[in-house]
C-alpha cells in the first residue's frame, strides 16, 4: 500500500503526540506520585510507536518503544520518577523531534540513538521488580488487562460455576506476515474450549492489525491454564504464550481504579484510531456517504494561495466601487454595494482561517524554561497566560526566536539566584509571566520577571563606554529612553559573556524583527522589582487599513494604525527647533517630514499657504508627515516589493488601486526612526 498519501496526517499527529509527551513530563516532575500523568504520556508514546512502524520508519518506532517499557516500569512502580531519570526521557524525546523534523523535511527520520536507548535499558533495569512467570522470559509485555464492572460481573459469576479465568498474553513472531489470520485462527482454538471476554486491543483493531505483535486476552474456561497455553502454542507463528489467573479478590478501591484505568484505556484506543478515521472520512467522501467528521486539516500553501486570489478580488472590489461612483447607476451601485459587504464576510472567514493560536509557539517554552533553570541553578515558576490568543499564521512563524531572546534574557538577567532573592527576602522561586491578549486590531504579548530589573546607573555606564550616547545627553534621558538603549545593537549589561549571556544580547535582532512585522516592542522597569517587555503586533499583515494621501501626482498610502489624526496647518504656525521644522501639536512639540523631498518627488504644483499634516506616533514618539492632499480611508492588500527592491527607504510594500495605479505603502517606524 502507498503510505505517502498518509504522510502529512502522521507528520501532524506525531507532532501533536511530542507536544504532549513534552507537556506532560513538565507536569509528572510537578508530581512524580500521579499514575494518570504517566498514563497520559504513555498512550501517547504507544500511539506514536504504532504510527512509526506502520508507517515504516524503525528508528523512531524503536526509541519511542524503549521509552514506552520506561513509563510501562514508572506505572506498575517498579521504578520511581527522578530528575535524572526524566532528563534521559527529555534527551529521547528531543531525538524524536528531530526525526519527524527529518521525515518532514523528505529525510528518512534515521538517527544515532544508541547512547539514549542504553540510557533508557538501564534506567528499565535498575530497579526493575521480577514479575511471576517472567523472570526467564524476553518478553516484553506493553498491555495490561482491565475491566469495567460489567466485565468484572462476568467473571466473579463464572468463577462461582467453576469456570477459570486466564489472561493470556499472546506474541506472535516478528515476521509474521498474516497477522490477522494468526489473531482468528488463537481465536478459534479458544473457543472450542471456552469463551474469550475481552481483548487488548479490541477485536476490530486485531482484525485491522492495527498492533504491534502481542496482544492479551482474557479468557473463560475449564481446561488448565498448561492445557490452554499449550492449545495456542499449537497455531503456527506463535512465538510465546504467558498465561495468568486473573486476580477476581480486588479491594473496592481497586475497582475504583480498574474502571479509572479501563476510560483510560478507551481513551487510548480512541487516540491510535485517529489517523484511520481521516482515512475512512477521505474514502466515505469519495464513495458518497455522509461524513460525520467535522473538521478537517488544510495545507497552509492552499490557504496562502486561497488569500492571494482574494486579495486580486479586493483590487478589483475597489476599481468596481471606483466605477460606480463615476457612472452614478443606482442598480450598479446597489449591485457593488452588496458585493462589498459579501466579500467584506468573505474576507473575515479568510482571515480566520488563517489565524493560529499562539499556543503554538508559547507551548514549546515551558520546556526550555526548565532545562535554563537547571543549567543556571535558579528555580523558575513561568505562568503563560492568554495562549488562545489567536494571530495571523505569518506572524506566528516570525515571533517565535524574539520570544525566546526575551524569555531567555529575563531568567539570566532578570531572575536571580535563589540565594540573591532570599536575601532580598523575595521567594527562592522567581516567575516569569507570558501573556498575551487583543487590543482592538492588535495583539499584545508580554513578558514579565519579578527579578532585578534593569539598572539605569549600569545601562547608562555601558552605553557611554561603547560610544552609544554621550555623558552630556545621558543626564537628560527618561528611564524610558534608558531602558530603550538597551535595544542598540551589540549592548549588553552581561558581566561576563556566556551561551545564554545578559539582557541585550540579540536585543537588537528582536526589535528589528518585530518592527519589519508592523510591530513595536517597549519596556517597563523598576530596579529590584522586576521588568515587562511589551511587544505589540498587528492581527494580520495582508490586508490592512490605509489612509490614502497624494504627494504632487503621486499617491501614498498611511498605515492607520499609526495614526494619530490628520491637520491642516497655516504656514505661519511652523517653528523652528534644533534646525528642524516643528509644530505645536496639543501642546507637543512635533517635528516635519515633507515626504515630497524624502521621497524625491517631482515638483509639478506649487505651495499652498497650508499643510496637509498626518500625524503618525511610533512608541512615545510621534512626527507630523506633510502631504500635498488627503484621499481617504481604504483597505488595501500588502503585496512585497520583492526581492529586487529589499533596501528601499521607508516603504514597506505597494498595493494596486481600484483605477489600476500602484500606491506605495510607507513605513512610519523607519521615517521616525
Amino acid at each position: 500500500m502507498d503510505m505517502s498519501q498518509y504522510l502529512e496526517v502522521f507528520i501532524d499527529e506525531s507532532r501533536e503526540h511530542l507536544q504532549t509527551i513534552n507537556e506532560q513530563l513538565l507536569e509528572l516532575e510537578k508530581n512524580p506520585d500521579d499514575v494518570a500523568i504517566v498514563n497520559e504520556i504513555f498512550r501517547s508514546a504507544h500511539t506514536l510507536k504504532g504510527m512509526s512502524a506502520t508507517m515504516g520508519f524503525e528508528d523512531l518506532a524503536n526509541l519511542t518503544h524503549q521509552m514506552e517499557n520506561v513509563l510501562d516500569a514508572i506505572r506498575n512502580e517498579k521504578i520511581s520518577v527522578t530528575p535524572e531519570l526524566l532528563d534521559v526521557i527529555f534527551r529521547a524525546v528531543d531525538d524524536l523531534e528531530a526525526m519527524v523534523v527529518s521525515i518532514s523535511e523528505g529525510g528518512d527520520g534515521k538517527r544515532d540513538v544508541t547512547e539514549v536507548v542504553a540510557q533508557l535499558k538501564q534506567i528499565e533495569k535498575g530497579d526493575v521488580v521480577a514479575v511471576p512467570q517472567k523472570s526467564n522470559s524476553t518478553y516484553e509485555q506493553t498491555y495490561e488487562q482491565t475491566y469495567d464492572e460489567f466485565e468484572y460481573t462476568i467473571l466473579k459469576q463464572s468463577a462461582e460455576q467453576g469456570f477459570h479465568s486466564y489472561e493470556a498474553t499472546i506474541k506472535l513472531r516478528s515476521d509474521c506476515l498474516l497477522k490477522a489470520a494468526r489473531v482468528f485462527m488463537i481465536f478459534e482454538v479458544i473457543e472450542q474450549i471456552g469463551e474469550v471476554i475481552k481483548s487488548v486491543p479490541t477485536v476490530e483493531m486485531l482484525e485491522a492489525e492495527q498492533f504491534d505483535d502481542q496482544f492479551v486476552v482474557t479468557v473463560v474456561t475449564k481446561v488448565s491454564q498448561d492445557e490452554l497455553q499449550k492449545r495456542i502454542m499449537k497455531v503456527s507463528e506463535v512465538e510465546q504464550v504467558i498465561v495468568q489467573r486473573v486476580n477476581l479478590h480486588r479491594s473496592t478501591e481497586e475497582e475504583k481504579t480498574t474502571e479509572t484505568k479501563h476510560e483510560q484505556k478507551e481513551e487510548q484506543q480512541a487516540v491510535e484510531q485517529a489517523v484511520e478515521k481521516k482515512q475512512e472520512a477521505q474514502e466515505e467522501k469519495a464513495t458518497g456517504k455522509q461524513v460525520s467528521n467535522k473538521t478537517i486539516r488544510v495545507n497552509i500553501e492552499r490557504l496562502d494561495v486561497l488569500m492571494n486570489l482574494f486579495e486580486e478580488l479586493v483590487i478589483d472590489r475597489g476599481r468596481l466601487e471606483q466605477i460606480s461612483r463615476e457612472l452614478n447607476n443606482p442598480e450598479l451601485h446597489e449591485t457593488v454595494e452588496r458585493m462589498s459587504r459579501i466579500s467584506g464576510d468573505l474576507q473575515n472567514i479568510i482571515l480566520n482561517m488563517r489565524m493560529v493560536p499562539v499556543e503554538t509557539v508559547f507551548n514549546r517554552f515551558p520546556r526550555m524554561v526548565r532545562q535554563l533553570a537547571r543549567d543556571l541553578g535558579k528555580k523558575i515558576n513561568l505562568e503563560i497566560i492568554g495562549a488562545e490568543t489567536e494571530l495571523d499564521r505569518t506572524v506566528i512563524d516570525e515571533i517565535g526566536d524574539p520570544l525566546v531572546h526575551l524569555l531567555r534574557n529575563a531568567i539570566d538577567h532578570g531572575i536571580e539566584t535563589p540565594d540573591v532573592r532570599r536575601a532580598k527576602g523575595k521567594p527562592e522561586e522567581g516567575t516569569v509571566k507570558l501573556k498575551a491578549y487583543h487590543s482592538g486590531n492588535h495583539v499584545f504579548i508580554e513578558i514579565e520577571d519579578d527579578g532585578a530589573g534593569i539598572s539605569r546607573e549600569k545601562v547608562l555606564k555601558k552605553a557611554i563606554s561603547k560610544g552609544i550616547i554621550s555623558e552630556q545627553n545621558a543626564a537628560n534621558l527618561t528611564d524610558k529612553q534608558v531602558y530603550e538603549l538597551i535595544f542598540a545593537s551589540g549592548f549588553s549589561t552581561a558581566d561576563k559573556v556566556s551561551d545564554i549571556s545578559g539582557r541585550g544580547v540579540g536585543l537588537d535582532v528582536v526589535k528589528s524583527t518585530i518592527e519589519s512585522l508592523g510591530g513595536s516592542v517597549s519596556i517597563d522597569s523598576e530596579e529590584g522589582v522586576g521588568s515587562i517587555f511589551s511587544i505589540q503586533l498587528p492581527l494580520t499583515l495582508s490586508i490592512i487599513s490605509v489612509m490614502l494621501v497624494e504627494i504632487q501626482h503621486e499617491k501614498y498610502a498611511i498605515p492607520l494604525s499609526s495614526i494619530i489624526e490628520t491637520a491642516i496647518v497655516k504656514k505661519e504656525d511652523i517653528l523652528h527647533a534644533h534646525n528642524q521644522k516643528v509644530i505645536d501639536f496639543r501642546g507637543k512639540v512635533v517635528p516635519l517630514l515633507f515626504l515630497k523631498d524624502i521621497f524625491e518627488v517631482p515638483v509639478v504644483k506649487g505651495d499652498d499657504d497650508f499643510l496637509s499634516v498626518v500625524i503618525v506616533r511610533k512608541g512615545e514618539k510621534m512626527a507630523g508627515l506633510v502631504v500635498d492632499s488627503f484621499i481617504g480611508q481604504q483597505e488595501v492588500v500588502l503585496k512585497s516589493l520583492g526581492n529586487y527592491l529589499t533596501s528601499v527607504f521607508a516603504i514597506s510594500g505597494a498595493t494596486i488601486l481600484g483605477d489600476g495605479q500602484v500606491a506605495l505603502i510607507v513605513d512610519c517606524n523607519a521615517l521616525i526612526k
